[in-house]
Order: structure tokens, then sequence, then C-alpha cells
């Protein structure tokens, strides 16, 4: 497993439902992939001015992220992203 460093959180992609509300399939050029994701590791903060800051977000957030702000990883065929904190936009709840 990927321990981060620093303000940095690795996330694991949710899956894309393939079939729109209606029923229609789409196929893989088709669908555009959204931007949310499960935070499964988190640094532990980022000094500012001498201080620790810690994190925002916990394992297990659902989360909104900048679409190429992450790293890819592929660790034990699972893909995971790294991303700085301030590269996530929002928890989704």
């Amino acid at each position: 497993m990927l321990k981060p460093l620093h303000d940095n959180v690795v996330l694991k992609k949710e899956q894309v439902e393939a079939k729109t509300a209606s029923g229609i399939i789409l196929t893989g050029d088709a669908k555009d992939e959204p931007n949310i994701a499960t935070v499964v590791a988190v640094g532990p903060g980022a000094y500012v001015d001498g201080k620790l800051v810690p994190p925002t977000v916990k394992v297990g957030d659902k989360v909104a992220y900048k679409k190429y702000s992450t790293t890819e990883f592929k660790i034990d065929e699972e893909e995971y992203l790294i991303i700085a904190e301030k590269d996530i936009l929002a928890i989704v709840e």
C-alpha cells in the first residue's frame, strides 16, 4: 500500500456506470469519466509557517478532484491516484 507524504492523498477511482439513466449503453469513447474517487490514505499534512496543518479529508471520504492533477500508480493490479490535497475540490456527501 502507498503511504503518502506531506499533504498528499491517495485516491481510488470510482467505477464508471456504462449506462445512462434512460438505459442507453455508452461505449468507451462516449462516456466522460467523473472526477470522483474515494480517499484510501492521507499524509500527515503540510507545514505552514513552521506549524503542521492537518489534512481536511480523511480515509473513506468520497471527493471530487481536478482532472489533470493526479499521478497514477498501479500496485498489485489495483489502480490508485496520488494528488496534493489542494487539488481536491470538494467532499461528496
